[in-house]
């Protein structure tokens, strides 16, 4: 075993949600310490990093790093032009966002949970399926989450569960029980979520799902 490992930012899939396409550098890497992405604008004007601001329970600390091209980026109602080489460094709380200024910008993004170790849980995995599962198309996202899945994408309880929740809605109750099985066995926590989420109101009185939920409920 060698230690390392080398990637050019091409060999890297490309992901999209419907937002920003990204590459998943810290999943291809399989890295545990810290997020870590590359997001790029392929036409000039095309938006880079999404608007938010991290302002909620665990908001990330985030540096950004101008790789190629050339960004603006709006920090807190500012302004600020970032060329390749650029460092951004944004406090949770702030409102962040970017937008490609040359054609192929691409931005590297870096963040964790200020005082706490970082926790991966493969939301830049499931971020293309979430986006059936928010239009309302329950079938296609259980079927999209299940080939993520059989992908490798099963290393994240939090996509199990997410899964599992998509299956529940789309009527497909024995494999979203199974799901939920399994993402409660490497995840514990999950229990008491499951037992309060609506997403699982079709399968309240199963008893497969009374039994993983237990005294959680």
């Amino acid at each position: 075993m060698s230690g390392y490992a080398v990637a050019h930012l091409e060999e890297i899939p490309e992901l999209d949600d419907g937002r920003a396409p990204y590459r998943p550098v810290r999943h291809h890497f399989g890295l545990t310490a810290f997020g870590v992405n590359a997001w790029t604008g392929h036409k000039t004007g095309d938006r880079i990093i999404n608007e938010h601001d991290e302002d909620e329970d665990g908001g990330h600390e985030e540096l950004y790093v101008v790789i190629a091209g050339r960004a603006t980026f709006e920090l807190g109602g500012e302004s600020v032009d970032a060329p390749e080489g650029t460092f951004v460094s944004v406090e949770p709380g702030v409102s962040r966002t970017a937008f490609a200024a040359e054609p192929g910008t691409t931005i590297l993004a870096l963040g964790g949970v200020p005082g706490e170790p970082y926790q991966p849980v493969g939301w830049e995995l499931w971020a293309p399926v979430n986006k059936f599962y928010l239009a309302g198309l329950y079938e296609e996202a259980a079927t999209r989450g299940r080939r993520l899945l059989d992908e490798g994408g099963d290393e994240y309880p939090e996509i199990l569960y997410n899964v599992a929740c998509c299956e529940s809605l789309a009527g497909r109750q024995a494999d979203a029980i199974e799901h939920l099985g399994r993402a409660i066995e490497r995840a514990d926590r999950l229990r008491a979520i499951a037992a309060a989420d609506d997403d699982f109101a079709p399968l309240r009185d199963e008893p497969g799902f009374r039994a993983l939920v237990g005294g959680a409920e």
